[in-house]
């Protein structure tokens, strides 16, 4: 197994390996990857390649790739026109989609109408009315102690998914159009016009149900130029393993965005007769995640020739090219004959893919990123010296003090530079920030993919790149205590755990890293080691 060739278009989004800065002293193809960015798989947990028997994938996002914002766009202007149909004001068709607003991971308070950005234990990062971004006390009125519930799902609502992008950016709108309109009164938790009261509970209800009329016509938005790389590596891992498709599409929507995704017809050349479904050795449609994870619904079998569900649940074996509607993870793994660490589940949900079969199945687990590439692009270009100097003048400011002494060194100066330098590298990811952190905070979405993935990428088709040898191990994890302690050694002699927490004060000391709190990179953002 060797990496494809530079020369073949398998880049992602529009990379190739020629536009990669390959290193002169590196003629291994695998070392050269490691240094581009975009190619590689990063790592929670270690995982062996060669001990996957399994391959299960999403469609959404996932084996079809959207193309971005073009999509959102699609998706926004038909949201609008659904609102606007239920007796939303014609006003809301104005606004445009603006990619660089939304991000993942945002939470929608339905009792106030904010968006916030949280970290894992419900503190706020970020708090927006609409567009308008609160700061301190207008925070407190809303938030005591600039904290939320996380738990209480019937007021917070978490917008985890890709296709939530254009319900974030929809919510904002809807309430920066009628906290301007002076045909509303402004209320708490709504608006009020005449005798009719909105509240954002039910702003989040209509969302919602426009969000899941059905609209069709979406195959126009996938992704170009992916379909033989896809099918390529589909080929290959069935070369090793097994391969299935569990998504809570339905066939006929399933059908046809695999038959586009997988037609190969370029100009005058006949296009390739395979169908899509010779590429799995099972097809499961209607999985209802993450209620598939868990008790599941019936399983039945799909007429591929109608679309239809034969009456009854299916008991038999499993059928070349089948497809089922409904079922359990059980059944995944009965029909194909697999246990739960047996399978590397890939998906782009970080709740419906991720977590559920991690949680309850003990399935491995690959998460999509698609914004990984903008991150590591910014992460690698804007973190440079500035924020690592101002945390290294906090430290020398107080290091010489102790619990006796009485003076209280002026740092105000310090912390606005450092204020100044961490926002101007937030806004380069987007007017929402990273998707993974705030400063040197984490956020929610990115304590979860720590948490429940075992693997990510920007996109599954980085596994081209890694042989089915291949083992992915976790950099080490370290406590406080170990990652800022130096061992006293001699003769140049250092014991296993001394190694681990040398390398690890390595990268702390890199510029632009120091000011960060140990421990608190992720995979994709550790500098690669020496």
């Amino acid at each position: 197994y060797t990496v494809l060739s530079p020369e073949a278009d398998l880049g992602w989004e529009g990379v190739t390996l020629q536009d990669c800065q390959m290193c002169k002293n590196r003629t291994s193809p695998l070392l050269t990857l490691l240094s581009c960015f975009p190619f590689r798989i990063f790592v929670n947990r270690s995982l062996a390649l060669e001990k996957i028997k399994c391959f299960g994938f999403d469609m959404d996002y996932t084996l079809a790739m959207y193309k971005s914002p073009d999509y959102e766009e699609m998706a926004f202007q038909l949201l609008q026109e659904r609102l606007v149909c239920i007796g939303y004001p014609h006003e809301i068709l104005e606004y445009k989609y603006d990619p660089t607003f939304p991000t993942r991971g945002l939470v929608f308070d339905a009792l106030y109408g904010n968006l916030l950005k949280v970290d894992y234990h419900g503190n706020l990062l970020v708090c927006t009315h609409g567009f308008r971004f609160l700061k301190g006390a207008e925070i407190w009125n809303y938030y005591p102690n600039k904290f939320i519930q996380r738990d209480d799902m019937k007021r917070f609502h978490i917008l985890n998914t890709l296709f939530n992008l254009t319900e974030t950016y929809l919510y904002a709108c809807l309430v920066d159009f009628f906290t301007s309109c002076s045909r509303y009164v402004n209320c708490d938790t709504g608006y009020k016009h005449g005798n009719l009261f909105m509240s954002f509970r039910s702003m989040f209800q209509d969302v919602r149900e426009a969000m899941d009329h059905p609209t069709g016509c979406y195959c126009a938005s996938l992704r170009s130029l992916t379909q033989p790389r896809v099918t390529l590596l589909l080929s290959r891992m069935k070369e090793v393993g097994k391969v299935f498709l569990a998504t809570n599409s339905d066939y006929n929507y399933t059908d046809a965005i695999m038959t586009y995704l997988f037609d190969f017809n370029q100009g005058d050349k006949e296009p390739l007769q395979r169908p899509w479904r010779s590429y799995f050795d099972l097809i499961v449609v209607d999985t209802r995640k993450p209620l598939f994870f868990a008790e599941g619904t019936v399983l039945r079998q799909v007429n591929t020739d109608t679309g239809k569900l034969w009456i009854g649940t299916y008991t038999g074996p499993l059928q070349h090219c089948a497809v089922y509607s409904g079922g359990s993870s059980d059944m995944v793994c009965d029909l194909l004959g697999v246990k739960g660490k047996d399978i590397l589940y890939i998906g782009d949900h970080i709740f419906g893919d991720i977590l559920k079969s991690k949680k309850r199945q003990g399935w491995r687990t690959f998460l999509v990123v698609p914004e990984l590439a903008k991150e590591l692009q910014v992460w690698t270009e804007k973190s440079g010296e500035p924020q690592g100097r101002g945390g290294s003048l906090l430290g020398r400011g107080m290091c010489h003090l102790d619990s006796g002494s009485n003076e209280c060194p002026d740092i105000s100066s310090i912390k606005r530079r450092i204020k100044k330098v961490t926002h101007e590298m937030d806004m380069c990811y987007g007017k929402m920030g990273s998707l993974f952190r705030c400063g040197s905070r984490q956020t929610l979405f990115a304590n979860q993919l720590i948490r429940y993935a075992d693997l990510y990428a920007a996109s599954f088709l980085n596994f081209l790149y890694y042989p089915f040898s291949y083992l992915f191990r976790a950099p080490p994890t370290l406590m406080p205590h170990e990652s800022t302690v130096e061992h006293v050694h001699q003769q140049g002699s250092l014991p296993g755990t001394a190694i681990v927490a040398s390398i690890f004060l390595q990268h702390s000391s890199l510029p632009g890293l120091s000011s960060l709190q140990p421990g608190c990179l992720l995979p994709c953002f550790l500098p690669p080691l020496p």
